[in-house]
């Protein structure tokens, strides 16, 4: 799909967001209630045709589709009207003895206009879930969907127009060019979730107006399979994780660290689990995804080369964009494979001793932006937590924390900054107006000129 740049029509659309976020209207709950209950109607009466566009641009299944992206965020949007009286309220906090009889308090206000720039691996989530904490926070937004899911994009620019509010929510489609120019105008707050590269980009680009920004974006999330785990389980867990969206998921385990003692009982326990979930040639099946696009299946094919320890699939489908589930054993550390985020359907295997080994490997990389743990033994679970960062950790399971909305997610380091979810959401594209209200009575005159030893002792008195 091409693209045209029209900065006219941009400027004109930014305009009225900017009146509009003036105004307000945006400041009101039930125009944020109203703007929910739209965005939850169009994601219900829309539901086909979302999940068509999905299965156009990325082969998801309409069950995969409908879970992570439509049916998430219709529960992101419940659990944001169900609070969101609660959010708005001022946040009362003490105030010291030397403001008696004063009240202070955090007054939550809209930033502004916020600029949204979509992903392409769920096109339709991560495009839409920063806009339900915008209005939440009472903002209006700018989306810009990714250009690289063109039929989900077309379809975002189609229906938000239908139910949102026109003066507050707008969409412009485009590629790099419409983002160059979107990123060199004021924006209140900008939120990108995608990768490292581009990151820079927008962070470099929002400091001309030192426009805060919430980056989301991923690194090498390790697993950590301990000795003492179901190992059935643990196995069916990780390929959900790792090969939902054939891995395209920057919270996807990217490697996995075994004991040495259960390594091929962990890699039989992958063949089956694969099997189980994607049949004896997932190619076939209608629960497996496809690569976004030729450049990135290169990029995975790539990945491959001169590797001779492929222990799973390694098939690949240039006309359909087909990447088996793959899984390599021990590739080394300097590998490609180990070197960058793979982001896509290649799991490497490797085996340790000790914890020591990985916790050390862990921390000699960036930060990421998810770390699995398998292991019942809380003295384990404890050790990781004390001894690892991230920005999320899950601890027998993957993927399964996005459910709750009460967890904030975000990345540390390279993997991001910036969280939200629910009120972290709400939290992160307000500004939390600190407030001191006082009377006229009770004025301490202490405080002022001219001092004397009275004042000086009374006043260190009060700090």
């Amino acid at each position: 799909m091409q693209f045209e740049l029209n900065e006219r029509a941009i400027d004109a659309t930014l305009g009225t967001l900017r009146k509009a976020a003036t105004s307000l209207k945006a400041h009101d709950y039930q125009w944020r209630i109203a703007q929910l209950d739209a965005l939850f109607q169009l994601t219900e009466d829309h539901e086909k045709a979302i999940c068509e566009a999905l299965k156009a641009d990325l082969n998801k299944s309409y069950t995969e589709a409908f879970v992570t992206e439509v049916g998430y965020l219709q529960s992101e949007i419940r659990h944001a009207k169900k609070h969101l009286k609660a959010w708005m309220k001022p946040r009362k906090v003490g105030t010291p003895l030397m403001a008696f009889p004063g009240k202070s308090f955090h007054y939550p206000e809209p930033l502004g206009v916020i600029f949204i720039m979509g992903a392409w691996n769920f096109p339709f989530q991560l495009t839409i879930a920063p806009l339900v904490a915008a209005i939440a926070a009472g903002n209006c937004a700018l989306l810009k969907p990714s250009e690289l899911t063109p039929k989900t994009s077309a379809l975002i620019a189609e229906l938000i127009p239908q139910y949102m509010d026109k003066d507050a929510i707008a969409v412009v489609e485009g590629g790099k060019e419409v983002s160059t120019y979107l990123l060199a105008q004021r924006f209140d707050h900008i939120f990108y979730t995608g990768g490292e590269t581009v990151g820079k980009i927008v962070m470099q680009a929002a400091s001309q107006y030192l426009t805060p920004v919430t980056l989301e974006l991923g690194g090498k999330s390790p697993c950590i399979v301990d000795k003492h785990c179901d190992l059935t389980v643990t196995a069916n867990r990780i390929v959900w994780g790792k090969w939902t969206n054939a891995g395209q998921i920057c919270i996807a385990p990217d490697y996995v660290y075994v004991h040495e003692s259960m390594k091929d009982a962990f890699l039989a326990a992958l063949r089956k689990a694969i099997t189980s979930q994607f049949g004896k040639q997932p190619q076939n099946s209608q629960d497996y995804g496809r690569i976004v696009n030729s450049n990135h299946l290169a990029r995975l094919s790539n990945y491959l080369e001169g590797v001779e320890s492929i222990e799973i699939g390694g098939e690949i489908d240039a006309e359909s964009l087909y990447f088996a589930p793959t899984v390599v054993l021990n590739p080394p550390l300097t590998s490609p494979l180990m070197q960058q985020e793979i982001f896509g359907p290649i799991l490497p295997v490797l085996t340790y001793d000790s914890h020591d080994q990985v916790i050390d490997m862990i921390g000699s990389r960036e930060k990421p932006l998810a770390l699995y743990l398998f292991s019942s033994d809380e003295d384990i679970q404890q050790r990781y937590l004390a001894q690892t960062s991230s920005g999320n950790m899950c601890i027998n399971d993957t993927l399964i924390f996005m459910t709750n909305a009460d967890l904030a997610f975000g990345g540390v380091g390279n993997s991001g900054m910036g969280r939200y979810h629910g009120k972290s959401g709400f939290d992160l594209l307000s500004n939390l107006r600190a407030v001191m209200k006082r009377p006229f009575i009770l004025d301490v005159f202490i405080r002022y000129a001219p001092y004397n030893s009275l004042k000086t002792t009374l006043l260190k008195a009060f700090q």
